[in-house]
């Protein structure tokens, strides 16, 4: 099984070189092989957000190697990183984060016009992900006329509309409540499976963490 993202060695800190500086990571070590979908555990504060801002590319450590399919991203410019992320990463976090004055469908479709994909096409990539995750009748609904599940739902889709390789996911469903929050990872780990995703998945929900294929800890700066 070849690794879709390997972390070795990230180390990174803020306020550097000052008294007040804060080392986040500590030399962590993170492998996600092709296929698999991690749990990512760790109490408030301890770096996850970092952890995952650094394997999407969306920021740089301090020291250490980002590798995704096996790409060493250490060395490549703003604009080589910027396309790396967009053809290989999605995102989702604890809020969704739509455009208020856009529809579901809109939403999905932007990313994709952005990545050089015809309107049409991304039109009808946008309608296939919505069915697939039951709201495809909202499809013309903006955000506020959605429930906090449906919005979420709708971000799941915009993150995999470009169909990236790795998927990154800082607390999910952390904004809905138990049994929404359960309703929607189900239908999160459906996408995931059904499209061979690898996955990272930062959560504070152990129940949810065991339904993955595996979960790793992030605790004084390191992984384990």
């Amino acid at each position: 099984m070849s690794e879709m993202l390997e972390l070795s060695g990230i180390t990174k800190g803020y306020n550097r070189g000052k008294p007040s500086e804060v080392l986040v990571l500590r030399g962590a070590d993170l492998t996600v092989v092709k296929g698999e979908v991690v749990a990512l555990v760790a109490p408030s504060g301890a770096g996850k957000s970092t952890l995952l801002h650094i394997a999407g590319l969306l920021d740089t450590p301090d020291a250490g190697v980002v590798r995704l399919d096996g790409r060493e991203m250490g060395g490549l410019s703003d604009r080589a990183r910027t396309e790396a992320r967009r053809a290989e990463v999605g995102f989702i976090y604890q809020f969704h984060h739509l455009l208020p004055e856009f529809t579901a469908l809109e939403n999905i479709v932007i990313p994709q016009l952005a990545n050089g994909v015809a309107k049409p096409l991304a039109e009808a990539r946008a309608r296939e992900l919505l069915e697939k995750v039951g709201v495809g009748a909202r499809a013309g609904h903006r955000p506020a006329a959605l429930s906090g599940g449906e919005q979420q739902r709708v971000a799941f889709c915009r993150a995999l509309a470009n169909a990236p390789k790795l998927l990154l996911a800082d607390e999910p469903t952390g904004n809905l409540d138990p049994a929404t929050s359960d309703q929607v990872f189900g239908v999160l780990m459906d996408l995931v499976r059904a499209t061979g995703l690898s996955a990272l998945i930062a959560t504070h929900n152990l129940d949810l963490a065991a339904r993955m294929d595996r979960t790793v800890r992030l605790s004084g700066g390191m992984v384990t």
